[in-house]
């Protein structure tokens, strides 16, 4: 895998964290292009975060039927 493509998804994954997300999991994918005649290749990336917000209620009796006990 490219250098520069590694380098990239650790600035993406340090972007995300400033902004007080936790990184929980990340793919990166890289490929030659099948859209383009160039030798380039490419990548994708796919990054799963999480982030909690506090209630501006601050109830904890939530009665909602979807929610797991």
């Amino acid at each position: 895998m490219d250098e520069d493509m590694l380098a990239d998804q650790r600035r993406l994954v340090e972007l995300i964290e400033e902004e007080g997300w936790d990184v929980t999991d990340l793919e990166i994918s890289a490929y030659d292009s099948p859209w383009a005649d160039e030798d380039d290749p490419e990548a994708t990336v796919t990054i799963t975060a999480r982030k909690p917000y506090e209630s501006e209620d601050g109830d904890d009796d939530d009665e909602s039927p979807f929610r797991v006990q």
